[in-house]
């Protein structure tokens, strides 16, 4: 068991053995809850979807092709 301090704002330290295991890093949204006297620090999830925006960096090309291509669809 390591024992962390927590700074004037309330700031702790993830010791680095427990980040690895949890992969934790820099941006990783957690969930903090009270449960029978304890704080639970939880880390919430990737969503990959959300990850994954704007990794193209296509500018809204392919967004303006594809309601181009349903417009010309919708014609017919």
């Amino acid at each position: 068991m390591t024992i962390v301090t927590s700074t004037i704002k309330g700031q702790i330290v993830i010791p680095a053995e427990i980040r690895r295991k949890y992969s934790i890093e820099k941006g990783t949204r957690f969930k903090v809850y009270e449960q029978k006297n304890k704080i639970i620090v939880e880390p919430l999830k990737r969503d990959p979807v959300q990850e994954g925006r704007g990794m193209l960096k296509t500018k809204g090309r392919i967004l303006k092709a594809l309601v181009k291509d349903r417009q010309r669809e919708a014609k017919l």
